[in-house]
């Protein structure tokens, strides 16, 4: 396969995987800004979004002020922020028809027509409807394109490409996500009604709480979370999970250069697989997730320079 069709094909699966985790991430800051806390308490949970995107300058060259209504317009449907929602489906998009020709009419047309309703969309609007809803129609989109992808497609190189992509995107979505919640909640969840509400946001916004309570059938504890969202090889977007279809992902499209790449994924999902939750949380969850970010980036990298079409 080209080099170019193979990138365009990745970043298709990246750029819409990465919509739907941003659309999981403000989804479970919004239902927990619904829960009685103060108002400094409530800006810093929208400013830690901020934060975990690299985007507190390119925020405060737009904005005055960090709160729920101007990090949700910036992080919703800003053209100018590259990682808004709106930008990444566009993006997704440009992505398919750039290779139209080598996905079938079910998926392209799924891509395009989310694009084309979102685009129609404004903010107010999305605002004034319901911001739950709008979150929710996302997660939807994406999972439609997924679904007729894997549906429709021939299981070829091009179909790899698309689930490496994808993979990548989730693993490093699944740990920021985790990282950031897990300590807010640790630092500032109350005892009770309140707790196991934010608790049960996360696991939603991972859809994981059904899940949990399938796996665990107990009360909600911050151990138990971070080992489904980490360490379950059964949970789809665990870090075991994303990091073990990678390994196999690579093992089908593997070339004379990718060795070295190979090497670190499978380091990778050892460093996850013999992993048990009790080391985890007493080496520190963060500097944990924190390094696992860091392996994820350094793998992106390598697939880039092993499979995909140069930077310019």
């Amino acid at each position: 396969m080209l080099s170019r069709t193979a990138d365009h094909l990745y970043w298709m699966a990246r750029f819409t995987e990465r919509a739907e985790n941003l659309a999981r991430l403000l989804d479970v800051t919004h239902q927990m800004s619904l829960v009685p806390q103060s108002v400094t308490a409530e800006n810093q949970n929208w400013g830690a979004i901020l934060a975990l995107n690299s985007l507190e300058k390119a925020f405060s060259d737009a904005y005055d002020e960090v709160n729920a209504e101007n990090v949700l317009r910036f992080m919703v449907s800003d053209a100018k922020n590259p990682s808004s929602i709106y930008s990444c489906l566009r993006s997704a998009r440009e992505n398919a028809h750039a290779v139209r020709g080598t996905l079938t009419a079910e998926t392209w047309e799924s891509c395009n027509a989310t694009w084309i309703e979102l685009r129609e969309q404004k903010f107010e609007q999305i605002l004034s409807a319901g911001i739950g809803e709008f979150f929710d129609w996302v997660k939807l989109r994406s999972a439609v394109t997924r679904g007729v992808t894997f549906g429709t497609m021939l299981q070829d190189e091009a179909l790899h490409f698309i689930r490496l992509g994808g993979l990548i995107e989730r693993g490093d979505n699944t740990a920021r996500i985790l990282d950031v919640k897990y300590h807010v909640l640790r630092t500032n969840g109350d005892e009770g009604t309140t707790d196991f509400y934010q608790w049960g946001a996360l696991l939603r916004s991972l859809s994981a709480f059904e899940v949990y309570r399938k796996v665990y059938r107990d009360v909600i504890t911050p151990a138990r979370v971070a080992e489904l969202l980490m360490l379950r090889k059964d949970m789809p977007r665990s870090l075991h999970a994303c990091t073990g279809g990678i390994v196999r992902v690579l093992n089908a499209i593997t070339n004379a250069q990718s060795a070295e790449t190979e090497r670190c994924a499978g380091v990778l999902y050892s460093h996850i697989h013999y992993a048990r939750i009790d080391n985890v949380l007493a080496q520190g969850l963060h500097s944990y997730l924190a390094d696992f970010m860091d392996r994820i980036y350094d793998l992106g990298e390598g697939i880039g320079r092993d499979f995909l079409m140069p930077a310019a």
